[in-house]
């Protein structure tokens, strides 16, 4: 008898939903910032929809457990829906919540960071109110994605919504403004160049004035030359090459291409009406804040909540640059900052110098690594700030109980780690005293946030 198969039922249902037009009324937004109803006791995720919207929507993809779908029309609006400013935004993947207030992003990323603690047993949440900057122009970093077409010429942009491909993009409402238009100058640039290939991405720096860190993947021709240089003379830009293995500055001769000079910026902090203007230098591969009003109020909240006296010694982990340490040294008796990358300690320790501060120093360590037998680990930290990357800190959090610091001050970027590590710190002995959102990235999903732990006192 001949056997012939039979898709499963559920499966064979999932395939008819697909392309069929359902309605439904968003009741949540996921992590990602993107709208969940259901629909036949699934979940349906839909972009760019908002709580208590009602929407008319083109299903895409049905699974067994979930369905994605497009919205064709909405017919009721959230109060707190906003037209988008970028004519790109519904293609490009640089930002993910044009379509909501401000008030209303706030909103849900601390609503974010609430869920996250509380799968954790963290429940009381002391929260304040959240730093913030200007809405638009605030990035002064970032970097520029390149393509060519068949035609060899350049595409520059920024990632299509799950999607490699580019999005050719004319201005960007996010970049300072001084950095707001040089798309159209630089593709303009590399399409004079006639080089197809030849660029991966150029990284576009604001500090006193602009750096282009250009990823040359082909070696440069002198015409090429000649071509940057011009366009480096006349917008007065900085150009630094990335060869992949090293980074040189555009000069006058290919064989007096030299080592580039570093950039900077300045951090200034009031404290106790004492009030410090640090310069912070760095190099053009280096991490940077990318949004400075921001960084400038999150140091000084840093320092508030810490509640430094002179007589305070603090440890600085996962220190980059120094961008607490130094503002922290003019306010306690001695910092020590440890950093995972000898470079950034490098720099760290030569901005203490150029600052004129000699109570800070810098160690190298893999902070995931045990760390109990360093020499400074036995100096005698009373308080401890910690900015790790999104991978969170959870080896160190685990070590820092043997330290007994009355404060921790945890700076995050990643809330899911953040809420792990602080079920982990709350376990060794501290209660969880302030928390606050820091906007660094408006209009996109991603969330940092500042939480202060206190010891409790044991008699």
């Amino acid at each position: 008898m001949a056997k012939i198969f039979q898709a499963p039922k559920s499966s064979a249902r999932n395939q008819k939903l697909a392309g069929q037009t359902i309605n439904l009324v968003i009741d949540r937004l996921d992590v990602n910032g993107v709208g969940v109803g259901r629909y036949q006791k699934k979940p349906v995720f839909i972009a760019n929809t908002l709580v208590g919207e009602h929407v008319q929507a083109k299903v895409v993809e049905s699974s067994s457990k979930f369905i994605k779908a497009k919205a064709t029309k909405i017919a009721k609006l959230n109060e707190q829906r906003e037209q988008p400013v970028c004519e790109h935004y519904y293609v490009c993947g640089g930002c993910d919540l044009q379509h909501l207030s401000h008030q209303g992003q706030v909103a849900f990323k601390q609503q974010k960071v609430t869920e996250l603690f509380a799968r954790q047993g963290l429940t009381e949440l002391a929260w304040q109110s959240a730093i913030t900057g200007q809405n638009w122009h605030y990035r002064r970093k970032a970097r520029i994605g390149v393509q060519y077409n068949k035609l060899g010429e350049a595409i520059l942009g920024f990632r299509q919504k799950e999607s490699n491909t580019l999005v050719a993009i004319k201005h960007c409402h996010v970049l300072a403004a001084p950095l707001a238009n040089i798309v159209i100058t630089l593709s303009d640039l590399l399409n004079e160049l006639a080089e197809p290939k030849s660029i991966g991405h150029i990284e576009v720096i604001q500090t006193e004035r602009i750096t282009l860190v250009v990823r040359q993947l082909r070696k440069q021709t002198e015409r090429g030359q000649q071509i940057w240089r011009k366009a480096a003379e006349l917008h007065g830009w900085q150009v630094i090459f990335d060869s992949g293995d090293e980074l040189a500055t555009l000069a006058e001769q290919p064989q007096m291409a030299v080592a580039h000079n570093p950039l900077s910026y300045f951090l200034t902090t009031n404290l106790n009406h004492q009030q410090d203007t640090l310069e912070i230098a760095f190099s053009a591969d280096d991490f940077i804040q990318v949004n400075e009003a921001v960084n400038q109020r999150m140091v000084q909240q840093a320092m508030t909540w810490l509640a430094l006296t002179p007589d305070d010694v603090v440890l600085d982990l996962f220190c980059g640059l120094g961008n607490f340490s130094l503002p922290i040294a003019k306010h306690v008796k001695q910092v020590v900052g440890v950093e995972g990358v000898q470079a950034m300690v490098d720099s760290a320790s030569a901005n203490a110098a150029r600052n004129q501060i000699n109570n800070a120093a810098f160690h190298q360590l893999d902070l995931n690594s045990d760390w109990h037998n360093q020499t400074w680990q036995s100096t005698g930290f009373n308080k401890v700030l910690l900015d790790p990357a999104r991978a969170g800190a959870l080896e160190a959090c685990q070590q820092l109980a043997a330290m007994h610091a009355e404060l921790l001050l945890y700076v995050s970027c990643d809330p899911q780690t953040l809420a792990r590590d602080a079920k982990v710190i709350v376990e060794h002995g501290y209660q969880l005293k302030k928390i606050g959102l820091i906007d660094m990235f408006n209009h996109t999903k991603h969330v940092e946030t500042m939480v202060l732990f206190e010891r409790i006192a044991t008699n």
